[in-house]
């Protein structure tokens, strides 16, 4: 994934900084992301979704509302709507660089936000909302005692998340007279709304009541104990991968075609946590994975270790080999199974004249059915033909470049 930062003009013509996060492979469609409620393009739950669907080919664009971040402006200034006005801006920016989005996502009362500007973006296909509140109104009651000075006053500075905010009667206003039924009725649009049982900032009963009032197709997923926040690595990771997993769905994304001598395409692999070790795996926009390290050598056990990838393809080979080869006999093999484990074995032990240690994978096959022992002992010979088996008996020459 590559990045890019540049800022387009907000709604009071104030410059807001954006980042656009790039696929490293082709471009098959771009996101629009906006974040909660005085945070701000860089969370934990933006930077994670974003970095998935980049792997999958969705650019994504996240930005600072005006006042917060990067963005000049006063976030005293501005209002629900304002934020509504932003986000129409940021599509319109993105249309002027040949990325119309055809996919939002909003997180909290940015998710409110998406519902009310999507209306206004012909290009968009399908919705996401994050702990979004069904009511805008619903954030004041995080204002306190500040409610009685901003409506007598005009403003006042509230303290959120531990950081001070200042918050004015035009924000009150415009959040106590909006309702966003009528724009859920009409969305139009596919929708995905995501939310946490147990969030306290956001209760669950804003999802009940945003997915009642949207007409199909929709979706409901659970967050489960994540916090409203999205805060944790793992939670905001399972975000991610829902909304790849669905948004690929409904943005029609066509696989690019592949380079001469690939025919099944390409496989990319990229950094998911450069803290760790973790990586997302892609063949192409539909086959998603996740590979890892064990935790005893550094990494966090959340997908297959290279390695376990590689025994992988031997098993799978395998077990289509032999599948393949019993249904042209026609013979009655109802089930088959590989287990494969993979070790460092010493070369003289593994049966050859090599004086190291070597590669060495074990297979187990389980073959079901009325089968004789002539058969079985066929379709074992069979096995040894697959040809990743034949790739890592010859070896094989790999090709490095640097693009």
């Amino acid at each position: 994934m590559s990045m890019e930062r540049f800022t387009f003009e907000g709604h009071a013509g104030d410059a807001l900084a954006a980042r656009l996060d790039l696929p490293d492979g082709p471009h098959l469609a771009t996101a629009l992301f906006a974040h909660c409620f005085t945070c701000g393009k860089d969370i934990t739950a933006a930077r994670r979704i974003s970095s998935r669907l980049a792997s999958m080919g969705i650019a994504v664009l996240r930005f600072d509302f005006t006042g917060l971040g990067h963005s000049k402006g006063e976030f005293a200034n501005t209002t629900f709507t304002s934020n509504a006005q932003d986000l129409v801006l940021a599509a319109e920016a993105l249309n002027a660089r040949d990325m119309a989005p055809t996919l939002m996502i909003g997180h909290s009362l940015g998710g409110a936000a998406v519902l009310k500007a999507v209306a206004d973006i012909a290009s968009v296909k399908a919705v996401v909302t994050i702990g979004a509140p069904f009511d805008p109104g619903h954030v004041t009651h995080n204002f306190g005692d500040a409610l009685d000075t901003i409506h007598t006053e005009g403003k006042a500075q509230v303290s959120l998340a531990g950081r001070p905010f200042t918050i004015g009667k035009d924000f009150l206003d415009d959040v106590a007279g909006t309702a966003l039924t009528q724009a859920i009725e009409k969305l139009g649009k596919a929708l995905l709304v995501m939310h946490a049982p147990r969030d306290e900032t956001v209760g669950i009963e804003n999802a009940t009541n945003i997915f009642m009032a949207a007409r199909h197709p929709k979706s409901f997923v659970t967050l489960d104990d994540a916090d409203h926040l999205v805060t944790r690595a793992e939670d905001a990771e399972y975000a991610a991968e829902v909304i790849a997993a669905w948004g690929a769905r409904y943005l029609d994304l066509k696989q690019p075609a592949p380079p001469p001598g690939a025919p099944e395409g390409i496989v990319r692999v990229s950094e998911a946590d450069e803290n760790g070790f973790l990586q997302d795996v892609n063949a192409g926009p539909k086959h998603h994975m996740i590979a890892d390290e064990p935790e005893a050598y550094g990494g966090t056990n959340k997908g297959m270790s290279p390695y376990g990838f590689l025994a992988a393809g031997l098993g799978a080979c395998t077990s289509m080999t032999i599948r393949m080869y019993a249904r042209r006999k026609g013979w009655p093999l109802s089930h088959l199974s590989v287990d494969v484990t993979h070790d460092k074995v010493h070369g003289q032990d593994a049966g050859t004249s090599v004086d190291a240690k070597i590669d060495g994978f074990r297979r187990e096959i389980r073959l079901e059915g009325a089968l004789d022992d002539t058969q079985r002992q066929r379709l074992l010979e069979i096995a040894d033909k697959c040809p990743v088996h034949r790739t890592l008996e010859r070896g094989a020459t790999v090709k490095t470049v640097l693009i």
